[in-house]
């Protein structure tokens, strides 16, 4: 399938489940046990205001490519804001959405991880050492 053939809405469904199971990776290598556990850490990173927050971090380091992709998913209309975001954090969370639902079409996997990483401030198995 060609990427531009893809919705924006759907790549922000996709980046969702993409960063939702990054984070679920990082909670359950750390140990972190019991589902009710789980759920309340991973609101940590999944919350439109912790996306937002962690997309700001990004901002800097993203590609002319990525920033337009960004944009697009930023810039999208519609979507119901949770009482917990401001639409501000709303739209960034989704174009960060967007941005990881791309990076995974695309078979960017190593970049997910490096923005992941970067995006919630943390350090990979070798700097852990």
């Amino acid at each position: 399938m060609n990427i531009k053939e893809i919705s924006t809405e759907a790549l922000a469904y996709l980046g969702d489940a993409v960063i939702e199971l990054r984070v679920r990776e990082l909670l359950v290598n750390r140990g972190i046990s019991g589902s009710g556990n789980l759920n309340r850490e991973s609101l940590l990173f999944v919350k439109a205001g912790a996306q937002a927050a962690a997309m700001t971090r990004l901002l800097g380091i993203l590609t002319d490519e990525e920033t337009a992709i960004y944009k697009r998913g930023r810039n999208m209309s519609g979507g119901n804001v949770p009482k917990s975001a401001t639409m501000s954090e709303y739209r960034t969370a989704t174009g960060m959405e967007v941005l990881f639902g791309h990076l995974h079409i695309t078979g960017q996997q190593a970049r997910i991880e490096q923005l992941f990483l970067i995006a919630y401030e943390l350090k990979t198995e070798t700097e852990n050492r």
